[in-house]
């Protein structure tokens, strides 16, 4: 199975931090988001992957480098999810290939995913859920995607897509060459020319879209404070509080709720902290009192 990783996005909904760090490489529990990903790809079956990257692409690239199984799809131009799939297209043979964004946290079985399609007979399947928040993918009786846009019709319904999905490479072929091209477009049209939008709905599991400070904090919580994701357990050591290697903590420091500290952190005197997410490498001063924050450091 060969994978991509959508991560070439801005990431505007998580400035200023977005300044720093291209969202993919935001640490959770001090590990890079990407380096999650791509261990769950690989653990799903995938032997080829490809990340592209446009945002702060360099730091994407230093991390990546040297990991063979791992194609780096640097981007001058912001080419959007479609533009950048497209551009891909040579890495992926005939088989179908599964696609991840790359701001996602979840335990969806990839495998699963990647074997239900090629038993469908669809052109794309497309994991969905049932997410308020995020519900604008219109699905018919018959487990078919036929629009992005509400309202729902009659014999329809709304759910919302998870950023999982598996293409045959066949349908890159519609998007336009070395343009910014959104996939949804696409998909749009795909059904008028008589291809075929799966619907996979899964419920019952862990999903957070890493996409505001809010989702990040939330996230945290969710692993250290709420126990979701049993292969964090190890990292958490059944603590709400996260501390990763050389970390100082001067007198008087109160940590309270749930934390996140990365390596090489020094926290000063007196320092109060709540549900805080602190990046390797800063530092805290005396006598703080974050509540709710994230702490980037220099």
């Amino acid at each position: 199975m060969k994978a991509m990783v959508l991560a070439a996005g801005f990431g505007t909904r998580l400035l200023p931090y977005t300044l720093k760090r291209p969202k993919p490489l935001f640490p959770v529990l001090d590990t890079p988001l990407l380096t999650h990903t791509l261990t769950q790809l690989r653990k799903s079956g995938a032997e080829a992957i490809v990340v592209n990257a446009h945002h702060l692409r360099d730091q994407i690239g230093v991390m990546l480098s040297g990991q063979k199984d791992v194609h780096v799809q640097m981007e001058d131009m912001e080419l959007g999810t479609g533009g950048g799939l497209r551009l891909a297209h040579s890495h992926f043979g005939e088989d179908p290939f599964l696609a991840v964004n790359g701001d996602i946290v979840h335990d969806l079985d990839l495998a699963k995913v990647y074997r239900t399609h090629c038993a469908s007979g669809a052109d794309v399947t497309m994991v969905l859920h049932d997410c308020s928040r995020f519900n604008n993918v219109r699905v018919n009786d018959k487990g078919r995607i036929v629009g992005f846009s509400g309202p729902a019709r009659a014999g329809e319904r709304l759910m919302a897509f998870t950023g999982v999905q598996v293409i045959n490479p066949a349908v890159l072929e519609l998007i336009p060459k070395c343009v910014f091209y959104n996939i949804i477009d696409c998909y749009a049209d795909l059904p008028k020319k008589g291809g075929i939008i799966q619907a996979l709905t899964v419920s019952g599991h862990f999903w957070t879209d890493m996409g505001t400070p809010a989702d990040y904090l939330k996230l945290h919580e969710d692993l250290l404070l709420n126990g979701r994701l049993p292969e964090f357990s190890s990292v958490c050591n059944d603590s709400s509080f996260y501390l990763g290697k050389n970390v100082v903590l001067e007198d008087g420091v109160m940590l309270q709720d749930w934390v996140s500290i990365g390596h090489g952190v020094t926290i000063g005197e007196g320092a109060s902290l709540t549900r805080v997410v602190v990046w390797d490498g800063a530092r805290v001063a005396p006598g703080s009192i974050l509540t709710d924050s994230i702490i980037a450091g220099d």
